[in-house]
């Protein structure tokens, strides 16, 4: 890839941001034919796309808030990619449990509704349940004065390995994809951009890339781009934090995720069986500082134990978390006071400069985020595409056996083959990137990645020829970020429910 960037004069499409959005800009421009270049500054994935829920959904929240064409246009999101990414994305049930009298036909009629505007691409249609059944579905629900609930379905994925998938798929399609590659400022020629100026992190070195558009895909650090074409810009983008909890699976098990529609900050909380935890979340707190790292802010993990024990049998509490993690979200300004209630439609914007940027939207509809950006550069630049073919491609993976997400009962041969086909086949830089996202060991049980480091520290020094100093260097900077996502020992719960 670094070759392919040396040896080219000129790109047709150069894009800043390797998340959702960027890769699915960057598999949308290749496959029309156009020379085609990301870079990220960190890994694939890093940021807000490897931190979320983990569902791919139409939205119920957003039905309740009038918000028709995004849940519309989710729906189909959702069916095309249970399609193109059936290795990644499956059918999840849900119930929303009923605790009052007027909840189950509130609820099922909006989930009716929700079936119907899925159309044939819907996942199965939502169910009224007695309260038997209810308990039968998820019998660790708190039985008093639960009346019944609705069953209905969404999809769940693995929003790293998808973002890999989508990378992979890119690089099929000849197109040239660097992490670890920040850039540095743009280039321009008579006040339009015609280029990034870009740094290889891990080997110092720096590259002029000359392209004729460039597209912003940064997320949350949209604004920061924007600030390199023009320091006097209107901030567009209201970030606001969302953090998980994962636990074992006994306190939710069965295969059924829980829904509840409305907590104390009008957000929508979710138990969803993941990998073969139950990840609870999530939690919209506005934040001023935008870093690589967020971390869960002791209220928040308060919140959702609090909120999440009401409806339990048995109380998650802080020595039972397995991992947190805190993601951020890129919300496009608006009039709102409330974070929850501003926009996850996306924006797509033309500076003066020329500069594209595309911002906002959630993961469901990352695909149909990447058409419209790239439709646009292609008429704003007159550049020489194909029609966009996404709605039928099939994503990298879909016909291999998929990739373990926790690592703890590997053999050492398994380990290291799994590493070696990391660095190999998908760029797996860092301790982090691997126990992070390339497997999700971090995100599953933090406790067990931080005893597994040093081993696939070792495992990956030896398969990229570097040195034991490299070793240390990265078992420290993985156990550093590590303890972001465990609750410390010191810490003390007082949860009124």
């Amino acid at each position: 890839m670094i070759q392919q960037l040396a040896a080219r004069e000129e790109w047709d499409v150069c894009i800043i941001g390797g998340g959702a959005t960027g890769l699915g800009a960057a598999l949308d421009a290749a496959s029309r034919g156009l020379k085609t270049i990301l870079f990220e500054q960190f890994d694939f994935a890093k940021g807000t796309s490897s931190r979320s829920t983990k569902l791919i959904h139409g939205g119920v929240r957003y039905l309740q808030q009038g918000n028709i064409k995004l849940v519309m246009e989710a729906l189909k999101e959702r069916g095309l990619l249970l399609k193109n990414a059936s290795h990644l994305v499956h059918n999840q049930k849900f119930v929303v449990p009923n605790y009052k009298w007027w909840e189950k036909p509130f609820y099922g009629i909006g989930l009716k509704i929700y079936d119907r505007m899925a159309g044939k691409l819907g996942l199965g249609p939502s169910e009224f349940l007695s309260k038997e059944e209810t308990l039968a579905m998820a019998p660790t629900l708190d039985p008093a004065g639960l009346k019944g609930g609705v069953v209905y379905h969404d999809g769940q994925f693995d929003d790293a390995r998808l973002a890999i998938s989508i990378a992979q798929t890119a690089a099929l399609h000849e197109g040239v994809l660097l992490n670890y590659f920040p850039v540095r400022g743009l280039l321009k020629m008579q006040n339009k951009v015609c280029g990034v100026w870009v740094k290889d992190s891990i080997s110092g070195l720096e590259y002029e890339v000359k392209s004729k558009s460039v597209v912003n895909a940064t997320g949350v650090f949209t604004d920061a781009v924007l600030n390199m074409d023009d320091p006097e810009h209107e901030r567009i983008i209201s970030p606001s934090q969302g953090i998980h909890l994962v636990v074992d699976k006994e306190f939710l098990p069965g295969d059924t995720a829980i829904m509840i529609p409305r907590t104390d900050d009008g957000r929508v909380l979710f138990a969803v069986p993941w990998h073969n935890k139950i990840v609870l979340g999530t939690t919209d707190t506005p934040v001023d500082n935008i870093v690589a790292e967020p971390v869960p802010l002791q209220k928040e993990i308060d919140f959702i134990l609090k909120h999440i024990g009401r409806y339990l049998t048995k109380d998650p509490g802080l020595g039972d978390i397995r991992s947190m993690f805190a993601g951020l979200r890129p919300l496009v300004k608006g009039k709102a006071k409330k974070t929850a209630a501003l926009s996850r439609d996306h924006l797509v914007t033309i500076a003066a400069s020329g500069l594209i940027t595309i911002t906002g939207g959630k993961w469901t509809t990352y695909r149909k985020m990447a058409e419209d950006v790239i439709s646009l550069a292609t008429e704003q630049y007159n550049l020489p595409a194909r029609t966009c073919s996404t709605t039928e491609m099939k994503l990298y993976g879909h016909d291999k056996p998929p990739f373990p997400p926790g690592i703890n009962s590997l053999s050492n041969d398994e380990l290291k083959m799994l590493v070696r086909l990391s660095v190999q086949e998908e760029m797996c830089m860092t301790v982090e990137d691997f126990l992070s996202r390339r497997t999700r060991q971090l995100l599953l049980d933090a406790k067990v990645a931080v005893d597994i480091a040093p081993k696939v520290a070792r495992f990956m020094a030896a398969e990229m020829v570097l040195d034991e100093k490299w070793v240390t260097g990265q078992i420290n900077i993985f156990n550093a970020i590590a303890t972001n996502y465990l609750p410390s020992a010191n810490q003390k719960l007082k949860i009124k429910n």
